[in-house]
């Protein structure tokens, strides 16, 4: 093996790349070993933005698009891409990633019918319920029907993480909970917030099947519905009773015992079949590919170092932070100035970000 080239027999000779260098986490991290497990890229994903729908901001800056029920592989994709690459890409890719996220939410705003204010997809508030979500998610399914739970130690870590990858979004670092007993209290306070309005069930229920919508033509009609219904209830299954009440999107507790086992299952024996593993990512999310191999193969970062966001903003040149970006573009807004948001069901913001990529 070389720090150049890796041959792996697990990608059938194909070369995987090593990336530059271990970004903001690294080896030894526990995000990379939470986020690592085949729970993570269905499960934990699926279970982090049904629940988003909740929040009716979020869920009016979804409906105004459209992208995610016209081209649903497409966003399911990009959107796994990005956090791939937060998660284990080298720290130039981050930060470029983050500015290219930016830069596309910079232009989704527009009127929240339920609450008659507007939604602002790079508001902080907003994407601190997205990124505190997709993180307990992802832990949540592992512990569900992954390994179990992270010791004390290493969940006071992975919070600690957590907090560490809020630096490359909108929101104030500071905010970011670092323990369990401090997302809980989030989650709480967040609460009243939430509604489940006939659009957000809707996106829910359609959310809910989002694995019949992106496994490969190719699979049988037959085994699409079949994965398609065990994923489905297993999401529910690790929802709380009030949020399916909310969301309708109820599940009997019998049907919770049923498939939690079976997916606990199937989880294991795929976890470090790196073959298996690889061809499920790459059939599910093609662009993940380059960034997950390497870790799934093991192959080191031609720089072993991982970097504050600090020391990578100097490193790399980009001293200007999401937040204090999203502090212009208010500015700008409030005198009049900058881009006009997009039409409704706009394909400009996708666009932009596969000629960015």
């Amino acid at each position: 093996m070389t720090q150049d080239v890796a041959r792996s027999p697990d990608l059938a000779g194909a070369a995987v790349h090593p990336a530059a260098d271990y970004g903001f986490f690294g080896p030894d991290s526990v995000a990379w070993r939470v986020w690592r497990y085949p729970t993570s890229l269905l499960l934990g994903f699926m279970r982090a933005v049904v629940i988003e729908e909740l929040d009716p901001y979020l869920v009016a800056s979804v409906a105004d698009s459209g992208q995610v029920r016209q081209r649903t592989p497409l966003r399911y994709d990009r959107t796994m891409q990005y956090f791939a690459t937060v998660i284990f890409g080298d720290a130039e890719s981050v930060l470029k990633s983050a500015d290219v996220l930016m830069k596309i939410h910079a232009r989704a705003v527009g009127p929240e019918p339920v609450t008659g204010n507007r939604f602002d997809a790079n508001d902080p508030d907003s994407q601190l319920w997205i990124h505190l979500t997709a993180w307990h998610s992802i832990l949540y399914v592992y512990e569900v029907f992954g390994p179990g739970r992270l010791s004390a130690a290493d969940e006071a870590r992975y919070w600690r993480e957590c907090a560490v990858a809020a630096h490359f979004q909108t929101i104030d670092p500071t905010n970011v909970p670092t323990s369990r007993e401090g997302v809980r209290a989030y989650f709480e306070s967040y609460r009243p917030k939430l509604v489940g309005s006939e659009v957000a069930q809707d996106m829910m229920d359609y959310l809910l099947d989002l694995t019949r919508e992106i496994l490969p033509p190719a699979v049988p009609t037959i085994v699409r519905r079949v994965v398609n219904a065990i994923v489905r209830r297993g999401v529910i299954a690790t929802m709380p009773r009030w949020m399916r009440r909310v969301g309708a999107t109820p599940q009997s507790r019998a049907v919770d015992l049923i498939c939690t086992p079976v997916i606990r299952l199937a989880m294991r024996s795929l976890a470090g079949r790196r073959a298996t593993e690889l061809t499920t990512l790459n059939a599910l999310s093609p662009r993940t590919t380059p960034v997950l191999a390497p870790v799934l193969c093991d192959v080191p970062a031609t720089n072993p170092v991982v970097y504050t966001p600090a020391e990578a903003r100097v490193r790399f040149g980009m001293p200007v932070t999401p937040r204090e970006q999203y502090a212009r573009l208010v500015q700008q807004r409030a005198a009049g100035t900058g881009d006009r948001p997009y039409a409704h069901h706009h394909h400009d913001a996708l666009l932009e970000f596969t000629e960015s990529a």
